[in-house]
């Protein structure tokens, strides 16, 4: 019978009733609990309850008996229409500029707490939102926002503590949804502000006067960073916009320029940049002295985000989403359009073009170049390092292909050989793949900041940036320097040359960057110039740039579990299905690594259609930061890290690469991990050599397939020289390399 009785009594409380979503919000509120209290209290997850709240989910047994016990006394404490007790009033915040016209009761705008679906509970407290409750006082109506501050707890790692800076306390984004028919704006740290704004045009009004979206500047000379918004295909649809751009939207980059929410924007004296209004558009009104105004929007349903870097974070939930930027923006910057444009932007950010003067007898201070930045004018390039098409080849013949000693080529590695007999044997391929190869060969980097001189018959300095024209076709990589005054003998014809991407020794002269031709130099061999384009105004512009870019990296590696110095086992199983720990911060570190590539490729952007002729300018020409000398120095030098290591370990060891892609190289091997053939004694790696680690131009384990699959495959595609490394990984042979 008590069998009975207990079913009777599940019955029941499978039905215990509850009071409706937002009124379950309003009684926790109402008592000053956040959500992690009631979560800890009914032992759930916090998003469970998010979800609860938002009327996503309804609780079950035991939990809902528990829960409908807990409102039960909420509401006997709070009823109704009752006054929130005096130490729960909110206060109105005084806003960071004039505040527009107060509006009617009907709008006003209240600081709320995120409600989190079931799949909006990251694993990972890097992204794990702290949730400040906040109560809208009955009496107030006005638009600022409200917030009780006993309630506001500190944001978690990544994300920006609010009240830092009390201009930007919201955070540095936020993204807006509809819900329920009431516009929504989810910021971070779990942060949901009520949106009074009906247009497109208003709701930039309403982000620059109240929002308080924005983040401070990155160096002291610059520029506070513009509130970002992503719209959210509900949002879309409330403001009039399309939800996807059809196939000529997409090819032009951009929606009309006739349609109705651009001419609104031009009524309200909006404009916008000359890209349009496209995945990424900037909406602004020309500064007023040191006033800015300007608001960036992102769209994802418009491809903004890349699935290539963002995975699926155009789909998450709002909050999600928001956690999500919001981690990237606080360790990188609040992105300014795809990673490749952030990536740029980083730079100038870090190393603005102007500052103010000292004070001139007059008292007044005047703007000037900011010594270590790139200025604010472009310069062009050497004709060398001009891609084709450049204003500066025009005088070619169209169809003149230029040999290695008119132009310069300094790319990443795509390099292979066949196995060898005694490699054959061994049983298994294994790739290796530096960490952030590019951004450890930009670290310390001297770079050319101006214009570059001519100079004939030169003398080679290693410390001179710059591109030069010189013969190395002498260097024998069969007996070369491994450090000072020790020479080693190896087999130079299992060995990529360092000079080319294709790993081929060159035949006579050719253009070379700095870090290449001082390599040659290391190598024991001469370097006769015979003639350069050097860049007496330089500096290690890149210095910061990595640094911000290297902390990002490994802070979010580390909120995944991979830390620093953990001793190569260790580490091997720290790495094991790291990305699943917590999927929304391995998308960040994605996206940080993107920003890496992006960056450093944007500095040579090619033109983009937009009826584009050879022999004409485009708009990337424009750009201070259209820098391909740059570009090639911080190529050079990561190509020449790994050759450095390669040889190293070759000379040590006996082991050559079989195929290097990139920042990948394969070896084969008597084991299926790297530990099987990389050199540690007593723990501790070959010096100069690869070495296992999560730190930017250390390497990790790519990949393990059989030396069987690889002559297998090969053979399959009829190419005995077919780069395994770019199919290492889970081998499947595809045309796409998404090289890491």
């Amino acid at each position: 019978m008590s069998e009975l009785f207990d079913a009777v009594d599940a019955l029941i409380a499978s039905r215990s009733p509850l009071p409706p979503p937002a009124e379950r919000r309003r009684l926790r509120q109402a008592h000053g609990l956040t959500l992690d209290e009631v979560a800890a209290a009914l032992q759930v997850r916090r998003a469970t309850v998010g979800g609860w709240e938002a009327g996503k989910t309804e609780p079950r047994p035991p939990e809902r008996d528990a829960y409908a016990r807990m409102l039960k006394q909420l509401a006997q404490l709070y009823p109704a229409g009752a006054p929130v007790p005096p130490e729960d009033t909110a206060i109105p915040e005084t806003p960071a500029v004039p505040a527009a016209p107060a509006p009617s009761a009907a709008e006003p705008a209240q600081a709320r707490t995120a409600p989190a679906g079931p799949a909006a509970e990251p694993a990972n407290t890097a992204l794990r939102p702290a949730a400040p409750a906040a109560v809208p006082h009955p009496a107030v109506t006005s638009r600022p926002m409200l917030r009780r501050p006993a309630a506001k707890k500190a944001a978690p790692a990544g994300i920006p503590a609010g009240g830092a800076d009390p201009r930007f306390e919201n955070g540095p984004l936020a993204v807006v949804d509809v819900a329920d028919g009431q516009v929504l704006a989810y910021c971070v740290g779990g942060l949901v502000l009520d949106v009074p704004a009906k247009s497109i045009p208003s709701l930039v009004d309403w982000t620059l006067r109240e929002a308080k979206l924005g983040q401070p500047k990155l160096s002291g000379p610059g520029k506070d960073a513009d509130p970002l918004i992503v719209l959210t295909e509900a949002a879309l649809q409330r403001y009039g916009l399309p939800v996807t751009l059809t196939k000529e939207e997409r090819l032009a980059g951009r929606i009309p320029e006739g349609h109705k929410v651009i001419k609104q924007l031009t009524r309200a004296d909006w404009q916008l940049t000359k890209r349009g209004f496209g995945p990424w558009a900037r909406i602004y009104r020309p500064a007023q002295g040191a006033e800015r105004s300007c608001v960036q929007l992102c769209i994802p349903s418009w491809d903004a985000l890349d699935t290539r870097h963002w995975a699926d974070a155009g789909q998450l939930p709002p909050a999600d989403l928001a956690r999500l930027l919001g981690t990237y923006a606080a360790r990188v910057m609040t992105p300014r359009g795809s990673t490749a444009v952030t990536g740029l932007e980083l730079m100038t950010a870090l190393h603005p073009p102007t500052r103010a003067s000292e004070p001139d007898a007059m008292g007044k201070r005047h703007s000037e170049h900011n010594p270590g930045s790139l200025g604010k004018d472009p310069v062009d390039c050497a004709p060398c390092e001009a891609p084709d098409g450049h204003p500066l080849l025009a005088d070619l013949p169209r169809f003149h292909q230029r040999t290695p000693a008119e132009v310069l080529v300094e790319e990443a590695y795509d390099w292979a050989r066949p196995l060898t007999d005694a490699e054959c044997l061994r049983p298994h391929l294994v790739g290796i793949d530096v960490n952030m190869a590019f951004a450890a060969g930009a670290n310390g980097l001297t770079v050319g900041l101006g214009a570059p001189t001519h100079v004939k018959n030169p003398v080679f300095d290693p410390k001179l940036p710059g591109s030069w024209l010189v013969d190395l076709s002498h260097v024998d990589l069969s007996r070369v320097k491994v450090a000072k005054d020790k020479w080693a003998e190896l087999d130079g014809e299992l060995l990529p040359s360092p000079f080319t991407p294709k790993g081929e020794r060159p035949t006579g002269p050719a253009w070379y960057a700095t870090p290449t031709v001082a390599y040659a130099v290391e190598l024991g061999y001469e370097a006769r110039p015979i003639e350069a384009y050097v860049r007496h105004d330089n500096g290690r512009y890149l210095d910061a740039w990595y640094n911000r870019l290297r902390d990002a990296y490994l802070a979010t590696m580390a909120d995944l579990g991979v830390g620093v110095d953990l001793p190569p086992e260790e580490f091997l199983k720290a790495m094991d299905g790291y990305r699943q720990r917590d999927p929304q911060l391995a998308v960040v570190v994605s996206a940080v690594k993107a920003t890496v590539k992006g960056g450093i490729g944007k500095l040579r952007e090619r033109p983009r259609g937009e009826g584009w002729k050879p022999g004409q300018p485009w708009r990337a020409l424009a750009r201070p930061t259209w820098r391909p000398d740059i570009r090639a120095a911080v190529i050079s030098r990561t190509r020449i890290n790994m050759h450095r290591k390669i040889v190293k370990h070759a000379a040590f060891t006996g082991q050559y690469p079989v195929a290097i892609l990139s920042d990948c190289a394969v070896y084969a091997s008597d084991g299926p991990s790297p530990l099987d053939f990389l050199p540690y004694r007593d723990g501790k790696p070959l010096p100069g050599g690869f070495k296992l680690g999560v730190n930017p131009g250390l390497v990790k384990w790519e990949g393990t397939q059989s030396v069987l699959w690889g002559e297998g495959v090969r053979e399959q595609f009829n190419a005995p020289e077919l780069n395994l490394a770019r199919y290492i990984k889970d081998g499947t042979v595809t045309d796409v390399d998404n090289g890491e």
